[in-house]
């Protein structure tokens, strides 16, 4: 069976840049099937954002723009669909740093990943206990103000709004980011049984290969926007090379300090 009949989204040889001079992503291609959860690997600048940001078609509000290459969801052309209408087939993404409404309650903001949804208020009332079902620390804090929540609190604030949209596939950049790694593993734990429970597929940018190896069933690593390395989490989690290599780190586990290289682009 191909890739193209076997997945959810599929991504082949996109190019990237921003203000048409700097070049992001360099043919990038990975896929991700229904019910997987995808790791989208690398170190600070790789290109994992911009990859999450081209899947959703966010990256005009950064004056991005795709150059080459196609990005399909469940056959529909993310070139010609706007953000809006991707939330509407199932496409969500989760930003890096979480993007919480501080001055709404918990509840507000997870009200607010519903507002596209065709939906009377007894099924809304039902999303909402399934996701507090999910994070019952939100329905405890759910008149609570979001800026007064711990930050991986707000990550599962983040992830209940995207949950509110009635997702088929969420895109997460870097869920881990700044959090205490007893919150992380709780966070990936959560997300996995949503993806059991629910069929939910998962695309999670991360530099923490540790743990999404740990919870993903395939991964792509990406070096200076392209993707040099694939393969089942299972064989992955296994190399050094990757650690050493593709994400800065030292044999130590020590991060090595990474000069970011910008690739201009010649008109």
């Amino acid at each position: 069976m191909s890739v193209e009949s076997d997945a959810q989204l599929v991504v082949t040889n996109v190019e990237a840049t921003y203000n048409h001079a700097i070049l992001a992503l360099r043919g990038v291609s990975l896929h991700v099937r229904r019910g997987e959860i995808v790791a989208l690997l690398g170190a600070n600048g790789a290109g994992k954002t911009t990859t999450l940001k081209a899947v959703s078609n966010l990256l005009a509000a950064e004056r991005g723009q795709i150059t080459r290459g196609s990005i399909r969801f469940e056959g529909i052309n993310v070139a010609t669909s706007s953000a809006a209408q991707l939330v509407a087939q199932g496409l969500v993404q989760v930003l890096e740093g979480r993007h919480c409404f501080r001055q709404l309650t918990v509840e507000e903001n997870l009200l607010t990943g519903g507002l596209g949804r065709r939906s009377g208020g007894a099924e809304i009332k039902l999303s909402l206990e399934r996701i507090y079902g999910y994070f019952p620390r939100l329905k405890e804090r759910r008149r609570t103000a979001a800026g007064l929540m711990s930050g991986g609190e707000q990550q599962m604030i983040a992830i209940g709004r995207a949950l509110m949209a009635r997702p088929k596939l969420i895109a997460l950049d870097e869920p881990s980011m700044g959090l205490a790694p007893r919150i992380v593993e709780e966070i990936f734990t959560m997300l996995r049984q949503l993806n059991r429970l629910e069929g939910l597929s998962l695309l999670v940018a991360e530099q923490n290969s540790t743990m999404a190896l740990r919870y993903a069933d395939r991964a792509y690593v990406l070096e200076n926007g392209r993707a040099v390395l694939d393969g089942p989490a299972a064989v992955l989690r296994d190399r050094d090379d990757i650690k050493h290599f593709y994400l800065g780190l030292s044999g130590s586990g020590r991060r090595v300090q990474r000069e970011a290289v910008a690739h201009p682009v010649w008109l």
